[in-house]
C-alpha cells in the first residue's frame, strides 16, 4: 500500500538526517548533497500522494452519488494519505531550511574555537548542533539602525580571525538579519528602513562588511534577511516584540551552499 511505504520513507529520510546531522566530521558538503537527494524523492511520493488523492477523492464523489458501499473504506483511505501527506511536506519544509542555512554540527575544532568565543562575549550564543553564531541585536547595533555600536566591533571582528583560521577556511559564511514584530515608527529611520525586512537585510551587510574590512574572503560571504517571519520566540501581543527575536545569525557551512 502506498501510505505504507510513504511512512516507511519517512522514516529512512529522517533517520539519514539524523546520522548525517550528528557527524560533525563529515563533509557538509556531502551532506547537502545526500540531503537533496532525500529531498527529491520526498518530493516525488508528495506529488504522487497528491494525485492519488485526486482520484480517491473522484471515486468518493462518484460513490456518494450513487450510494455505494465501498464509501467508509475510501474515506479512510483519503485521510491516511492526507496524514502522510502532512508529514511529508513538514520534513521536506524542515529538511529545506537546515540545508539552505547550515543545520549541522561543525568539525570539533572550529566547534570549540567558536564556543570560546561566545563564552567571552555577552551578545553571543553559540549552537553547537547547527554551527550557528548569534549575536544579540540589541547589543551588536544603536537602536534602529543598522549601524553597528563601536563596542560591538570588536567581537565581530574577532569572529572574522575565527573564520579566517585553518579550521574554517574550507566553509562558506552567511549572515542572516532578523527583527521583532515592532513597525519602524520613527519617520527617519523609516526613510532608510522602510520595513523590518529592510532593517534585518541592512544590519547583515553591516556585518558582512566588517568581516570583510577584517579580511574575510567575501566569495565565502552571502547575506540574506528575515524580518519578523523567523521568530525563535512568540512576540508579545499588539506587536509589543521580543528582544530575543532581534538578532543577527552566522551560519558556517559548506563551500557552495
Amino acid at each position: 500500500m502506498r501510505t505504507a511505504r510513504l511512512s516507511a520513507i519517512l522514516i529512512t529520510c529522517a533517520l539519514a538526517f539524523v546520522i548525517a546531522g550528528c557527524n560533525g566530521s563529515q563533509d557538509l558538503k556531502i551532506q547537502n548533497d545526500t540531503q537533496q537527494r532525500y529531498i527529491d524523492k520526498l518530493e516525488a511520493e508528495r506529488d504522487a500522494a497528491n494525485l492519488e488523492l485526486t482520484q480517491l477523492k473522484a471515486q468518493l464523489a462518484a460513490a456518494q452519488a450513487e450510494g455505494g458501499a465501498d464509501m467508509q473504506a475510501l474515506q479512510e483511505k483519503i485521510a491516511a494519505l492526507e496524514a502522510n501527506k502532512t508529514k511529508l511536506e513538514e520534513l521536506i519544509a524542515s529538511l529545506q531550511e537546515k540545508l539552505l542555512l547550515g543545520g549541522a554540527a561543525l568539525p570539533v575544532e572550529l566547534s570549540t574555537l567558536l564556543e570560546d568565543f561566545a563564552n567571552l562575549h555577552d551578545m553571543v550564543t553559540y549552537d553547537p548542533k547547527r554551527g550557528i553564531v548569534r549575536f544579540k541585536s540589541d547589543l551588536l547595533f544603536e537602536p534602529g539602525s543598522d549601524t553597528v555600536a563601536s563596542s560591538s566591533v570588536a567581537a565581530v571582528q574577532a569572529l572574522s580571525g575565527i573564520l579566517n583560521s585553518e579550521e574554517a577556511l574550507e566553509f562558506d559564511v552567511i549572515v542572516a538579519g532578523h527583527t521583532d514584530d515592532i513597525r519602524i515608527a520613527k519617520p527617519d529611520t523609516r526613510e532608510k528602513h522602510p520595513t523590518n525586512w529592510h532593517l534585518s537585510a541592512h544590519r547583515a551587510i553591516s556585518v558582512k562588511d566588517i568581516m570583510e574590512r577584517s579580511n574575510v574572503d567575501p566569495k565565502r560571504l552571502s547575506v540574506r534577511g528575515f524580518g519578523e517571519y523567523r521568530p525563535i520566540e512568540e512576540n508579545l501581543p499588539n506587536r509589543k516584540g521580543n528582544p530575543k527575536n532581534r538578532r543577527v545569525e552566522i551560519f558556517i557551512v559548506a563551500k557552495g551552499v
